[in-house]
């Protein structure tokens, strides 16, 4: 404890030197309370650090990777190495390239696919804890709606990432997500020109790797850049609470005694990028990626397409009996909507997930839906599900999320009740309820976040 203190009083003066020399504070990042240096306060960080890597480790696989569908003679040598006398597309020809020939080649090009999984994973844990926390909540709504057009990028990097290693799987897989993709209303037919250009697999593969590599990663950098300067402006979000009045955000006062980005919190997020990285290399280490068969190798062609396990949700969807790519589309973008626009829908003021009930158990019937439906399509894929079938598959889904809760909410509002009444008896003043039928107690955010 005694090195601990001794190290921080060093690190503060060293650090305070380089700040009275450079100005810092006049441009690091705003200070944060001492109660958010916990993982959980910390999830978009961490999509931060998983979007680093995947630039830094996707820029060392172009100096390596060809975007090109030509099988001229000069990949002739590639095709003999997998068993072909026939000349193999560039594309994947580089793939196979960079895995059996650059060194540590197979090691990047599986953390920069394990990276893009977890990178996704990570936005929609982020997604659902400023779900169930009710952080869209004024004034952060615009930075709800910023995240969650993050989030649809995110997902185009990884469908266009999809199809550049070129294998027939991923050939099939575009296919269908680009017919699904027209069938967008109003936006299909102007996406089709862009997308699909002279319709040769080299335009396709052509306005993919564009799309992957430039377009959207720099629409990602411009609504990051928008998104951490919300943060800075918002700050970080109070701990979720039933009281109305509580204020949603710190004053300047406040931030300046809490502990600064610089040093601290940057060596914080620091220890936590490092542990990210360390783990996705053990992975990609342990089981490194596999290059499947490449596009026109039809002697080995998958049996079914399938997509990447984001994707399993929307493909399955298309299984269901009655349920048309039009139909299917429609029902992802009124569930994009419901997201985009949650800030003006739930309009209480109070964020504990336990005066939400109707928002809480639509989110978590969603989850169950997505998971189920998840795990539905990687296990039976491209096989046609009865209506019968789903409604016994679904249905329990979203009856037991209104059980529990309603229970859940039921029992909350009883104990909730005579608590605020014990605090009445006591002399605590009162104020109007959220709802205005008549007066409630002034609850603490630490009462509050307590019970």
């Amino acid at each position: 404890m005694g090195f601990g203190r001794w190290y921080n009083r060093a690190l503060n003066r060293i650090w305070g030197f380089v700040e009275d020399r450079t100005s810092m504070r006049r441009w690091a990042l705003r200070p944060q309370p001492e109660f958010s240096f916990k993982p959980s306060y910390w999830t978009g960080a961490f999509v931060i650090n998983a979007f680093l890597y995947q630039v830094v480790s996707g820029a060392l696989l172009l100096l390596y990777y060809q975007p090109s569908t030509s099988t001229n003679a000069t990949y002739t040598a590639c095709g003999q190495a997998v068993g072909t006398l026939s000349p193999t597309p560039a594309a994947w020809c580089s793939t196979y390239y960079i895995i059996h020939s650059v060194p540590m080649g197979s090691l990047l090009l599986s953390t920069h696919l394990y990276g893009s999984y977890a990178m996704i994973f990570l936005l929609f844990v982020h997604l659902y804890r400023g779900y169930y926390l009710g952080v869209y909540k004024a004034p952060r709504e615009f930075s709800w709606m910023v995240g969650t057009l993050l989030l649809v990028l995110t997902l185009g990097m990884g469908f266009t990432g999809y199809l550049l290693p070129y294998t027939q799987l991923s050939y099939n897989a575009t296919d269908v997500g680009i017919v699904l993709a027209l069938r967008l209303p109003t936006f299909g037919p102007l996406l089709g020109p862009f997308i699909l250009g002279d319709g040769t697999s080299q335009g396709l593969l052509s306005r993919m790797f564009d799309a992957h590599v430039l377009l959207i990663p720099l629409a990602i950098a411009a609504l990051l850049y928008a998104h951490i300067a919300l943060f800075e402006s918002h700050g970080i979000a109070p701990p979720a609470t039933s009281d109305p009045l509580q204020r949603r955000r710190f004053t300047d006062a406040e931030s300046k005694e809490q502990v600064p980005f610089m040093p601290h919190i940057f060596f914080y997020l620091t220890k936590w990028g490092l542990l990210y990285v360390g783990i996705l290399f053990g992975i990609a280490a342990l089981w490194p990626w596999s290059l499947g068969s490449y596009v026109g190798n039809t002697a080995v062609a998958p049996p079914v397409t399938e997509p990447d396990w984001y994707f399993l949700w929307l493909f399955k969807l298309v299984d269901f009996a009655g349920v048309t790519p039009v139909l299917a589309v429609a029902i992802s973008t009124v569930l994009l909507v419901y997201l985009l626009f949650l800030p003006f829908l739930d309009r209480s003021k109070r964020t504990h997930p336990r005066d939400r009930p109707l928002f809480i158990w639509l989110g978590t019937s969603l989850l169950g839906f997505f998971i189920t439906m998840t795990v539905w399509g990687g296990e039976t894929p491209g096989i046609q599900i009865p209506p019968m079938a789903v409604a016994q598959m679904l249905a329990p889904i979203f009856a037991v999320n209104a059980v529990a809760v309603g229970l859940f909410h039921w029992r909350y509002a009883r104990s909730y009740r005579r608590r605020l009444a014990a605090r009445t008896g006591r002399g605590a003043p009162a104020v109007p309820s959220a709802s205005g039928a008549g007066p409630a107690p002034i609850a603490t955010a630490e009462v509050s976040a307590r019970e």
